[in-house]
């Protein structure tokens, strides 16, 4: 079966617009939320990690003559960045919305790329809910059209010309997982040799509202596995990567490989609407496929008995990303799976830095697990002050070179939804 590579990576975080500005934040280690900038913002935590004022996109504010909101936005200019990196478009320019000049489409495909064979999976929580938000308040978008809340792949896809599947995944906060295994799905069957996966996030007020009246913010920052932990705290941004096979990525001459998507397991806890299941039997079943599928070496058959563990050290897994969203139960939950599945490990929390990027969490995961692996280092994690003794798994303070060739990201959502996905290195 063809390898899955990932040759190119877009994104636009609380940390900056670009890869480069997310990898100096990871190890800077030194963020925090802010006030939401809403006037209508009536709730007791309105706090969200954000875009930087002078980062966000300068457009488009429509494209085939439909508004786009935060999040459409957001997600053009991580693709943008990503296929770039990839080599398969030109480097980002402005875009008005038009179908002329630098950077715009439908088309911006080059290289010799066949756009039959381009697919785009993206995803979102929320979508573009900040335009239907702006028209229940009476501030609706300047042409007054309607659009749709999910545009995200059909407006990349048509950026992009990309004439494989376009889907928008938006199972909750686990979408962008799924989304980069059906890239992976889509590559292996032979449906595609390219796949754009990721996903995109912003800030809308009903959804940080409801987690308020659901009593689940953190009055002070994303502090997962913390013992003071009171929930968990928003981020918006979008992260993208341009999955390819390795028969496609060498036929073309990929300029950078930044390793591999080499395993991907799904479950269902089919326990409760909000709660994580209270053993983790499905987040471990889906964590061991991965491995399993991955080839990591670690025994993680389903005889192998819980604490088997998975290797650590040259050849295994160096480190995991977890979902841990500073919520007690999740994070709880999630470390007695992880200190017997994969005791030792060393952990990254992407969500302590950008907070809780909702549908874009498991894309961000994958970026800094894509980044690790191609730097060969994890960054120090940000402090989350002191920790819960349930939550015994190890967040290391300093940054430290990589000890194994693959890293493991979870992300679960609501409705018991969960993902786990093995990167590895790319192939010498």
């Amino acid at each position: 079966m063809d390898d899955v590579l990932v040759t190119g990576l877009g994104a636009l975080s609380p940390l900056g617009a670009g890869v480069d500005a997310f990898w100096r934040g990871m190890h800077a280690a030194d963020t925090g939320p802010t006030r939401v900038p809403d006037p209508l913002a009536h709730m007791d935590h309105p706090l969200m990690y954000l875009v930087p004022e002078a980062d966000l996109p300068d457009g488009p504010p429509e494209r085939d003559g439909l508004p786009l909101g935060r999040g459409s936005q957001f997600a053009l200019a991580a693709v943008r960045e990503a296929v770039a990196d990839a080599g398969l478009a030109a480097p980002p320019g402005p875009d008005t919305g038009s179908d002329t000049g630098p950077g715009a489409g439908p088309g911006a495909l080059d290289g010799g790329v066949d756009p039959r064979r381009v697919a785009v999976a993206l995803s979102t929580g929320m979508g573009d809910t900040d335009l239907h938000e702006g028209w229940w308040t009476g501030e609706p978008p300047e042409s007054g059209r309607w659009a749709p809340a999910f545009p995200l792949a059909s407006v990349v896809g048509g950026w992009l010309g990309a004439q494989g599947v376009n889907t928008c995944v938006s199972n909750a906060c686990a979408a962008s997982g799924y989304a980069l295994s059906v890239g992976a799905d889509l590559i292996r069957s032979g449906e595609a040799d390219v796949v754009i996966a990721g996903g995109a996030e912003a800030y809308s007020r009903v959804a940080l509202a409801c987690f308020n009246r659901l009593g689940a913010i953190d009055p002070e920052r994303c502090r997962p596995f913390a013992v003071e932990r009171r929930g968990t705290v928003f981020g918006e941004g979008a992260a993208v990567l341009v999955l390819e096979s390795a028969t496609h990525a060498r036929a073309r001459g990929a300029r950078t490989v930044y390793g591999r998507l080499a395993g991907a397991g799904w479950s269902c806890d089919a326990y409760h609407a909000t709660a994580p299941e209270p053993s983790g039997e499905q987040i471990e079943r889906a964590m061991r496929e991965a491995l399993r599928e991955a080839g990591t070496g670690a025994e993680v058959g389903p005889g192998s008995g819980t604490g088997s563990g998975a290797e650590s050290g040259s050849g295994g897994l160096g480190f995991v990303i977890p979902h841990g969203t500073g919520t007690e139960l999740n994070d709880v939950v999630e470390s007695r799976v992880l200190g017997a599945l994969t005791p030792r490990t060393p952990l990254y929390s992407v969500k302590a830095l950008i907070g809780h990027t909702g549908g874009a969490a498991g894309a961000f995961a994958a970026l800094a697990a894509s980044l690790v692996l191609h730097h060969k280092t994890l960054p120090p994690n940000v402090p989350v002050g002191e920790r819960d003794p349930e939550c015994g798994v190890p967040l290391p303070s300093g940054s430290a070179p990589m000890t194994g060739a693959y890293g493991l990201v979870n992300a679960y959502a609501f409705g018991g939804n969960n993902i786990s996905l093995v990167f590895g290195e790319a192939a010498a």
